[in-house]
């Protein structure tokens, strides 16, 4: 396979009649074949080249994940064109910049969004369509409806005979199929250059670590704009002739979350794509369903834990040893609750694929226990984006996996010398799958792709059992005053994970004498124990007490705590800072993939990492920490 459109022909041809695509319409999901897609993305494509849409030209495209998404990038691919699909979280500025440094002449937009595009048009001197995929009640001069698209395209099918087959069968491998733009952690985005090839390759070495079959679905949860979802669902399952359902759309974002549990029921998916704050959210959710059963249940809910985490050990050394001995009772426990459960996600989960971050490995833990394990990927967009992943056959609690077929990794010290198995450096990889480079960006091209290979800028290291561990970003590393370098997002993951009382959270050390936290509180649960103790929330005492719970937190990771030995103490903080504000959208501190930026927050809150470095830091109960609770309060 070397182009998306040789994928999909060649599926249409193997499987016409398999479902492709499931939307739900009318209070139930229906599904639309291989063979049906295909006539919409024809009708669609002829519709664009008929307006105009001429080869390498750029079309945006921001919509929730619904059929016509999939159907919108086919029909601009197979017109030639170039996709650049964006984020339904993206602010107008954002899609400003993205639609003008790409030369987009087209966007598609669904229903909800419209708002920001007319919103946004009269900055975009350079594009020639705007096409609603809902329609629009006043679509303007340079507005067409994508039913009134789909009709010209049909009409120019029976006029112009042979067209658009000269033009998507001219398609080559190395002809740009998206532009996508990476989150934003930097003050100007780089818009990705992925090909027809790159998109290919990597659909290929993603199923050397498990081949789906043609029978699965699984319903697509995360952004579609996604470089894993779209390539792991829109792609991946394309290349078997497998299946994929769609949310459904809300009439907000938070509506749409909340139509999810409901949805996987209904759809019985057989593998979900998951990133870390979902799989969070779903054991939250098994965990509270067991406390409302009573004492009783929830106390041997927590014991059949227990003896599924000795079982399964590390994952790959599931039952080994002694551990034999109790399979019978782990299957009683399978029997008695943990079937119930994955009922609840539909009754045909066989696992989860994790990525967009690093999961817990208490949480791995908890889904493997339960029967629906989280396979633990590792990629990045520029590498299209797959490079390593766990699978049921070769699963390692808390590494990536093992890497891709027909990809090549090595690890690099700073001096560019390439370390032994175990010693960790930077990951670097060359493949078919590594992008094209940085649309309009030579220089950060060149920085990011030597000789081939790709420069991730994240550390890592390889086991000896082929299993790659994926340590965090190099360019947030931390720097004790003794030169020592350390990865912050663990840490900080880890005392998320365990803390009540802290919603986010964000460490720094640039070459001090110790490392220091910037801390959200979480207000409300913090309020809700103030009050069970008597406290008034806000009142002097309530407000010590809330800083006095914070310092437990981070206490409870260092000597004598819950969970000393974690972490070297030196790396944890001996100062905290509690903000008076979150990390948000709106302050630009969070980016579309709701990561920290770290560079800007840094800045944002520069008078709060002064006052981390004095004297009156050292006492947590200072000035600073209880006037930000108080404003949280009040």
């Amino acid at each position: 396979m070397k182009t998306i459109i040789e994928l999909f022909e060649t599926t249409v041809a193997n499987y016409p009649d398999n479902v492709y695509l499931w939307e739900k319409k009318e209070g139930i999901y229906k599904g639309t074949t291989y063979k049906e897609t295909r006539v919409q993305v024809l009708k669609l494509a002829a519709g664009l080249i008929s307006i105009g849409l001429n080869k390498g030209e750029r079309s945006g495209l921001i919509a929730d994940g619904c059929n016509n998404w999939i159907i919108s990038e086919l029909g601009i691919l197979y017109a030639g064109g170039i996709n650049v699909p964006l984020s339904i979280r993206l602010q107008e500025n954002d899609l400003i910049f993205r639609l003008k440094h790409s030369d987009a002449k087209y966007i598609f937009v669904s229903a909800p969004y419209v708002a920001k595009v007319e919103a946004i048009r009269e900055s975009l001197p350079g594009l020639k369509k705007v096409i609603f995929i809902d329609g629009s009640k006043n679509p303007g001069r340079d507005g067409i409806s994508l039913d009134e698209l789909l009709a010209a395209g049909e009409e120019y099918l029976k006029t112009s005979p042979g067209e658009v087959d000269k033009v998507w069968k001219s398609i080559q491998p190395d002809d740009l199929a998206n532009i996508s733009y990476t989150s934003g952690t930097t003050a100007d985005p780089k818009g990705i250059m992925l090909s027809h090839l790159n998109y290919a390759a990597n659909v290929v070495q993603s199923n050397t670590l498990m081949e789906l079959q043609p029978e699965w679905k699984t319903l697509a949860i995360l952004p579609w704009d996604h470089a894993f979802a779209h390539t792991c669902c829109l792609y991946a399952f394309m290349y078997k002739g497998a299946s994929i359902a769609s949310v459904e759309v809300g009439r907000s974002p938070l509506e749409t979350l909340k139509n999810i549990p409901m949805n996987i029921k209904e759809v019985k998916p057989t593998l979900m794509m998951s990133v870390p704050a979902f799989s969070k959210k779903f054991r939250q959710n098994i965990e509270g369903q067991i406390r409302k059963k009573g004492k009783t249940i929830n106390g041997l809910f927590r014991f059949a834990l227990k003896t599924g985490y000795v079982y399964n050990n590390m994952g790959y050394n599931r039952g080994k040893g002694w551990r034999f001995l109790l399979k019978p009772l782990l299957w009683l426990f399978d029997v008695i609750l943990f079937k119930k459960i994955r009922e609840g996600f539909g009754g045909e989960l066989k696992f989860f694929i994790g990525g967009g971050a690093l999961l817990d490995i208490e949480l791995q833990r908890f889904f493997y226990t339960i029967g629906m394990p989280v396979c633990q990927g590792y990629g990045l967009t520029e590498s299209s984006p797959v490079i390593s992943s766990n699978a049921l056959h070769a699963i390692k609690f808390g590494s990536s996996g093992r890497l891709v077929k027909y990809l090549e990794l090595k690890i690099l010290d700073e001096n560019g010398n390439e370390m032994p198995v175990g010693q960790k450096g930077e990951i670097v990889v060359k493949g078919d799958n590594v992008m094209v480079g940085y649309w309009n960006n030579p220089v950060a091209t060149a920085e990011t792709i030597k000789d081939g290979w790709l420069y991730t800028g994240d550390m890592g290291y390889m086991d000896k059992d082929g299993f790659l561990y994926v340590l965090g970003r190099f360019k947030s590393l931390l720097i004790g005053d003794d030169g020592e370098k350390y990865s912050p997002e663990g840490i900080e993951e880890a005392i998320l994970e365990k803390s009540t009382f802290i919603q986010q959270m964000i460490l720094y050390n640039n070459q001090s004498p110790y490392t220091s936290a910037m801390i959200v509180p979480e207000i409300d649960q913090i309020n809700k124990k103030l009050n069970q103790c008597g406290m008034e929330p806000g009142g002097e005492e309530g407000n010590r007490e809330t800083v006095r719970l914070i310092a437990e937190e981070i206490n409870a990771f260092k000597k004598g705590g819950q969970y000393e030995n974690m972490f070297p103490e030196r790396w944890l903080p001996a100062t905290f800072v509690i903000l008076p504000e979150s990390f948000n959208q709106e302050n630009r501190l969070l980016n579309t993939t709701m990561k920290v930026v770290r560079g800007k927050t840094y800045e944002y809150f520069s008078e709060e990492l002064k006052f981390l470095y004095t004297p009156a830091a050292k006492k947590t109960e200072n000035e600073m920490n209880l006037s930000a609770v108080k404003k949280w309060n009040s």
